[in-house]
């Protein structure tokens, strides 16, 4: 295999592990801040230790996801410049910009905060610390917006000019408020909400069923995160919808394959299923809701469509000979993996809603044992999201501007990266396996007792 397919190979697995803990991060920073609030703020005298105990719990459910993260977002960084010299010198000026202030801003914030507030718990006042809480949740919330001006670059270039063969920054304003941005920032936000939702449920549904002394607490924490779960699913499917009617003028081939449209149409029907031939450039069977997917761009069932053929006949004219269609079976089935998750996700939150509000655990205990089992629905749906906004761009790694097959470094060997994948692939492998041994055995060593019950 050549070096520019198992660069690309290596960078997608370094992502995809990396990409298990960010989301997670994202939420589970914003949970524990809320919980620290809710500590803080309670007059309810048998609620306050547990509650205490409760932010110590998920904290240290965090803390154990936050190693994880870091360690698996440095090496994607030493990427640009071992796999993908020619990338780094390319987009240097403007890349390296929001990585620049990333750590700057956001990073040094986080980290900061995450040790005083790891070893503030009995040197600082209960509001001083939970204002901790809330720098690191805004820390690390500030970091993936940083992260995702530079993608968005990648996705929809703007504020910039080529000199000498070089993209360089020409305005920074432009960078930042790119509107690519909103879409991708408000959808990875709210996927962490709903990535942190399920494992505050999943947790809590076991403990409920296996921890007598802690059931009270955590009858609690199923109410509050099936609302937190709620508002995470609601939010990706909002930020979803908005995103994908911008992706009709940013970047139709990617919406269009997603969709496996392969010709114009309008009204634009949505493929529910799809036999897809990619050799023909066609779907051989397929089955459609009339008008539905002009009636999600357009709000109105008509309004035409463009199909791949068509987007890509405009690029070949536009950026010269070649074939600017990305893996359209990939991200249409990448697409309809992540919308069943999330549609699963909110099932499982209206149906734990109702057990809590109308007190039916007692009744129906053994609808929480499937609880736990929904766990690897977010990191499913992430890692599809993942895919559909980076496959999409294929063949470019900067929309326009450079081809992935341009960016590689040029001395870059097959060997070298066989054996750097190799290694990291097992390293992260092993790393994961103790985080989750680590995070399980607290999970069932920790109790948490709540004595007397609110009216």
């Amino acid at each position: 295999m050549e070096a520019l397919l198992l660069s690309r190979w290596q960078f997608a697995i370094t992502t995809i592990y990396h990409f298990l803990f960010v989301p997670l991060t994202l939420g589970l920073t914003i949970w524990v801040a809320l919980l620290e609030t809710c500590y803080v703020r309670t007059e309810r005298p048998h609620w306050k230790e547990p509650c205490r105990q409760l932010v110590r719990f998920f904290g240290t459910l965090f803390l154990i996801n936050f190693s994880l993260g870091v360690v698996t977002g440095i090496v994607q960084e030493f990427h640009f410049g071992m796999n993908w010299s020619e990338y780094a010198r390319f987009m240097g000026d403007i890349f390296g910009a929001p990585l620049a202030l990333e750590a700057l801003t956001a990073f040094f914030l986080e980290s900061t905060f995450l040790g005083i507030w790891m070893f503030g718990w009995d040197k600082l006042s209960p509001k001083v610390h939970c204002l901790c809480a809330w720098l690191i949740a805004i820390g690390s919330n500030l970091s993936a917006f940083w992260i995702l001006v530079a993608n968005s670059f990648m996705q929809h270039p703007v504020g910039y000019v080529v000199n000498n063969g070089r993209a360089e920054m020409n305005d920074f304003l432009a960078l930042v408020t790119n509107p690519y941005v909103i879409g991708e920032y408000s959808h990875a936000l709210f996927s962490g909400i709903a990535t942190t939702g399920i494992l505050v449920l999943s947790v809590a549904a076991w403990k409920y069923l296996k921890d007598a002394a802690s059931q009270e607490a955590f009858r609690h924490v199923l109410r509050a995160g099936a609302i937190y779960l709620a508002i995470g699913v609601m939010g990706v499917m909002g930020s979803g919808h908005m995103h994908t009617q911008y992706l009709a003028t940013a970047n139709p081939m990617k919406l269009a394959s997603m969709e496996a449209l392969w010709e114009n149409a309008d009204p634009a029907p949505f493929a529910v299923m799809a036999v897809i031939d990619q050799d023909k450039l066609k779907n051989s069977a397929e089955i459609k809701i009339p008008a539905l997917f002009s009636l999600m761009l357009y709000n109105k069932p008509s309004g035409e469509v463009k199909g791949i053929n068509t987007i890509n006949a405009e690029m070949v004219s536009k950026y010269g000979n070649g074939d600017y269609r990305p893996d359209v079976f990939g991200l249409f089935w990448s697409f309809r993996l992540m919308v069943a998750c999330g549609g699963a996700m909110m099932f499982i939150a209206f149906v734990v809603a109702a057990l809590t509000w109308n007190e039916k655990f007692a009744a129906y205990r053994w609808l929480l044992k499937f609880v736990p089992l929904s766990l690897p629905l977010p990191f499913l749906a992430n890692t599809a999201g993942w895919f559909i906004a980076e496959g999409g761009r294929q063949p470019w790694i900067v929309v326009g501007l450079q081809k992935t097959a341009d960016a590689v470094s040029p001395n870059l060997t097959s060997t070298e990266v066989w054996l750097t994948m190799t290694g990291f692939t097992l390293l992260y492998l092993i790393l994961i396996v103790a985080a989750l041994y680590t995070a399980c055995r607290y999970i069932k060593k920790t109790s948490i007792p709540l004595e007397g019950r609110d009216a």
